[in-house]
This record gives C-alpha cells, structure tokens and sequence, in this order.
C-alpha cells in the first residue's frame, strides 16, 4: 500500500474509535451541548420581549431569528471543548505512546480527533437548529445557495476551532486544564453580537466584540439564513477560519511531534 493509503486507512480506523468514545461516553458532549440550548432557551422566553424592543425588532419572534444564528456558532464552541478534554485524556493516559509501538500513521491520530470533532459539532448544530426551529426560527427567504453556503461556513468554523482545540489538548496536563484552556471559545461568542448588535454596546467596548472571529461569522450566517446584510464579514469570516485552521494545524502537529 502507498503512503497516503495507509494515512487514510489509519485515518478512518481512529475516527471510528473517536466516535465510538463518543457514543459510548455521552455525558460530555451532551453537558457542553446543554449549555447553548439553555441560553437559547433563557434568552428567548424570559428576556425574549424586552431584548426584542432592545434591538428595534417588533416581537419576541424577531428575537428569536436574531439569536439562533449566533447560538448555532457558540454550539460549535461548546462541541470542540469535548475534543480539547478528549486529546489531553489520550496524551496522558498512556494510549499515544501505545500507538507509537504500532505500525499506524503518526498523524492519523490528530486526523481522527478533527474530522470525529467536525462531524459531532454538525451533528449538534443540527440538534440545536431544530430547537431554534421548535420554538418559533424561520428562513424562509434563503435560497439553496445560500442553505449551501451556511452549511459550509459552519464546517469550516467547526474545522478552524477544532484544530484550535486540539492544540489546547496537547498542551494541557490533565483533562481539567484542556476545559479550561479551551473556556474562551464559549466565552468569545459572548461577548460577539450574538446576542446583541455591536453598535448598541459601549463605544469602549465595541472593538472587543467587532474584532474576533465569531462576530463576522455570526453577521455572515445571519445574513445566509436571514437576508440582513453582509457586507464585508463573510470574506473577514472565511479569513478568520483559514487562518484559525492553519495556525491549530501547525501548532498542533508541532507540539504532537515534539511530544515522547
């Protein structure tokens, strides 16, 4: 067999043990789903009205297709926190230098840990899509193209984040650090325009929000599934990701290769 078959057979044989880990050992996956469900679910039925008003929107219904777009992208932020705990588990319990005695594909480790990551957090976007669409949130005016092009901004970030995550993992000593390290991807969606817009908050604190990565991802999915305008954020959006996903990438494989 060539190289790249072998890679991509190791490849395949590690993602089906990442997600076999992942059916088999829920709790943290669901515990970090938890927490954009309940957000959602807070800020629509009891802040719903007021932060409607609070936004020129007309009811508790414009509110909600406001913050599902916002919320699917912190729920990517919430899955990768799995995959960060995930990596430190296996770099200090003894199974990578294991896998170091055995004839698989060094970087097939990492590859199964990301594509495993990226398709948990599309699976879960998709669950907490279906409780925004539950609850009243509705994209009627999308076309196919832009459904398309949604779907592959949400991968992409999912992509981007996760490498990130991974590199959080590595360099962490034990599973309460990785959580730890890896707090800011839920913290950053909060302080986005997730939930409100940037220009209604403090003139000091409006480059906090407006320079991160999840702002101009969020105004960009908005404007795919709602019609609101996009203006620069999706070119400012896919540079983030790329850019988030080549620097994980390095940094991650750096830090497995220099590890013993």
């Amino acid at each position: 067999m060539s190289s790249l078959s072998l890679a991509v057979r190791d490849s395949k044989t590690m993602l089906r043990r990442n997600l076999l880990h992942a059916r088999r050992y829920p709790s943290l996956t669901l515990n970090l789903l938890l927490t954009p469900i309940m957000l959602l679910l807070l800020f629509v039925y009891i802040f719903g009205d007021t932060m409607s008003a609070g936004i020129g929107g007309g009811d508790r219904a414009d509110y909600i297709a406001y913050l599902v777009p916002g919320l699917l992208l912190m729920t990517i932020g919430s899955t990768t926190i799995g995959t960060a705990v995930s990596v430190s588990n296996d770099m200090t319990e003894g199974i990578i230098a294991r896998f170091r005695t055995m004839a698989i594909h060094r970087g097939s480790v990492l590859v199964g840990h990301v594509v495993g990551s990226v398709l948990q957090s599309v699976a879960s976007v998709v669950l907490v899509g279906a409780v925004g669409v539950a609850i009243g949130f509705r994209s009627t005016d999308a076309t196919a193209l832009e459904w398309l092009a949604a779907f592959g901004l949400l991968v992409l970030f999912a992509l981007a984040l996760t490498w990130i995550a991974v590199g959080m993992g590595l360099i962490s000593p034990n599973a309460e650090a990785a959580s730890n390290n890896a707090m800011p991807l839920i913290f950053l969606p909060l302080i986005s325009s997730a939930f409100v817009p940037v220009d209604a908050m403090p003139g000091w604190f409006r480059p906090i929000a407006e320079y991160q990565p999840f702002t101009p991802a969020i105004e960009t999915l908005r404007g795919l599934l709602l019609g609101t305008e996009i203006g620069n954020n999706g070119w400012i959006a896919v540079a983030w990701c790329l850019g988030l996903a080549v620097l994980g990438y390095f940094w991650a494989t750096s830090k497995f290769d220099d590890t013993k």
